[in-house]
C-alpha cells in the first residue's frame, strides 16, 4: 500500500480514568513514513529505561511510577524523574507533535450531572477522545489535500468504538468553535473517518504508549485543558 506523503500516525493512551482526581489523554503524533525508525530507535530506549530502573520495564502505568509502586517499587524519586527526562528527551529529539485533553475529574461529573456537557460525550473516555480530537485537527489542519491525513490508533475499547466513530463521522456542530471552522471546509478533515482500536502489544506500538503514559503528568491543567505542543530538546 502506498501512503500520501503527509500521513500521520496518531497514538493515543489515557491515564487517570481510576481513582485518580485528573484524567488525561495524549497521542504522540508521527509521521507514517518514519514508523520504521521510530520501531527501531524505540527498542534502544526500552533497553536504556530498563538498565536505569535495574529491571524490565513491562508496561509504565501513570499511577504506578509516580507512587513508587508495582514495577516502580524501590526506585526512588531521583530515577523516576531521570526516567521521564530520557522519555520526554526521546519523544524531543524526534521531533514529534503531542496532543492532548485532560480534566479534573470533579469537575466533569459535576458538570454531566448539571447536564451542562453534551450528550455525546457522557462518559469520560469519550469527552476525552473527542476533546483530543479537536485539538489534533486544529493542529494537522494546516496540512493540504482530501481528508483523512490522520489516523488515530487507539487502545481497544469495545464500549466506546461505535460511539467515538460516529462522532468522528458525524461531528455535532458546536465543535466547529474549537477549530473555527470556515465556511465551506468539511468537518474533521484532517482525521481519518475509521479510527483504529486495537492491543497495542499486538500492534507494537507498546513504546508509544509508554510516551503517553508519562506525558500527562507535564500537561495537566488546573480544571481541564487540551491542545498541542511539541518536546523541546
Amino acid at each position: 500500500m502506498t501512503m500520501r506523503n503527509n500521513v500521520k500516525l496518531c497514538y493515543v493512551d489515557e491515564s487517570g480514568t481510576g481513582g485518580e482526581s485528573i484524567a488525561t489523554m495524549v497521542g504522540v503524533v508521527v509521521d507514517a513514513q518514519r514508523m520504521h525508525l521510530m520501531k527501531r530507535h524505540s527498542t534502544g530506549l526500552i533497553e536504556a529505561l530498563g538498565e536505569m530502573a535495574g529491571r524490565d520495564i513491562p508496561e509504565l502505568h501513570t499511577r504506578d511510577f509516580c507512587s513508587g509502586n508495582g514495577a516502580f517499587r524501590g526506585i526512588d524519586g531521583n530515577q523516576r524523574a531521570a526516567i521521564i527526562s530520557r522519555i520526554l528527551e526521546w519523544v524531543g529529539e524526534r521531533g514529534h507533535r503531542v496532543v492532548y485533553a485532560s480534566v479534573m475529574k470533579d469537575h466533569y461529573f459535576a458538570a454531566r450531572a448539571a447536564q451542562r456537557v453534551p450528550t455525546e460525550l457522557n462518559t469520560l473516555w469519550r469527552f476525552l477522545g473527542f476533546c483530543l480530537i479537536l485539538a489534533m485537527q486544529k493542529l494537522c489542519r494546516r496540512a493540504r489535500g482530501t481528508k483523512g491525513h490522520t489516523i488515530l490508533v487507539l487502545d481497544n475499547q469495545e464500549w466506546e468504538r461505535m460511539r467515538l466513530t460516529d462522532l468522528i463521522l458525524n461531528p455535532p456542530t458546536w465543535s466547529d468553535e474549537y477549530y473555527r471552522r470556515k465556511k465551506g471546509e468539511e468537518q474533521l478533515d484532517q482525521v481519518v473517518d475509521i479510527p483504529y482500536f486495537g492491543d497495542p502489544r499486538e500492534v507494537s506500538l507498546d513504546p508509544a504508549c509508554r510516551c503517553a503514559r508519562v506525558l500527562p503528568p507535564t500537561v495537566r491543567g488546573d480544571e481541564g485543558a487540551a491542545g498541542a505542543c511539541q518536546i523541546q530538546r
